[in-house]
């Protein structure tokens, strides 16, 4: 398996981000620094505004007040901090036309990629076969696989996962999982989002919790778990909800 030299460690500034859909605050003065070599989910209930925070962060939302630095450049303005993301989205849009193969080459051109491509996934999943069908006759778990080996494509020092496991059965999500941990031990930062907060105990190092568009804790899993007296993300999570005021962050594991 040909892996390439980990890459220097990225850094991503997210700053009092601030983001009105009409009458509808939707980011409420958001903060945050992951860490490279870390996993950090972002959770909350539907309408946290988990999701116009990501594509802030990939620049496709533009935020009405603050900024998202990429190794310190803004987010949005230069194709080249795009390039910086690998991303993984809930529901990819891909061309049914198209067979990933073709996808694959499109993206590799739209990237004038030329580096050495990670194809860790294609191999795991089994891909090979179904690389020269047309997507629309791929099922949802086939294409949830390829979204996934794109996403882990292009080495990026940042990898942005939406619910990476929907779809997936069992094995394939287990598959994805040791893929995120290695990422991590190469020293990549991954941002993940996940309903199913068994899988993110058993990923994340560190947690931002959103509620109506506030940060309500930012910091280490066991930081929260500590903080709220709980065994388990599920049951912290659920009393982070139950307080009016969001409880104090975990200050030793935030930047």
């Amino acid at each position: 398996m040909t892996r390439a030299t980990p890459l220097p460690s990225p850094t991503l500034r997210v700053a009092d981000i601030r983001k009105r859909y009409g009458a509808l605050d939707v980011l409420r003065g958001v903060d945050l620094s992951p860490a490279a070599g870390r996993v950090t989910a972002v959770l909350g209930p539907n309408g946290a505004g988990k999701t116009t925070l990501l594509k802030t962060i990939l620049g496709l939302v533009r935020p009405d007040h603050g900024e998202v630095l990429i190794d310190g450049a803004a987010a949005g303005t230069d194709a080249s901090v795009r390039h910086a993301i690998g991303y993984m989205p809930q529901l990819p849009r891909f061309p049914g036309n198209l067979t990933p193969r073709e996808l694959t080459s499109m993206l590799d051109d739209l990237r004038a990629f030329r580096g050495v491509p990670d194809e860790e996934l294609v191999e795991a999943f089994g891909l090979a076969p179904e690389y020269d069908k047309p997507i629309r006759a791929l099922s949802g778990g086939t294409r949830q696989k390829v979204n996934a080996a794109l996403a882990f494509r292009y080495r990026a020092p940042i990898l942005v996962l939406d619910e990476p496991t929907a779809s997936l059965d069992p094995v394939a999500a287990r598959v994805l999982k040791e893929k995120v941990r290695r990422e991590r031990a190469e020293g990549r930062m991954v941002l993940l989002t996940s309903h199913d907060l068994g899988q993110v105990q058993a990923l994340a190092d560190d947690i931002v919790l959103l509620l109506d568009g506030r940060v309500a804790f930012r910091g280490s899993l066991t930081g929260l778990l500590t903080t709220t007296g709980q065994a388990d993300l599920e049951g912290a999570i659920a009393t982070l909800m139950q307080h009016d005021a969001p409880l104090p962050f975990d200050r030793e594991e935030v930047a």
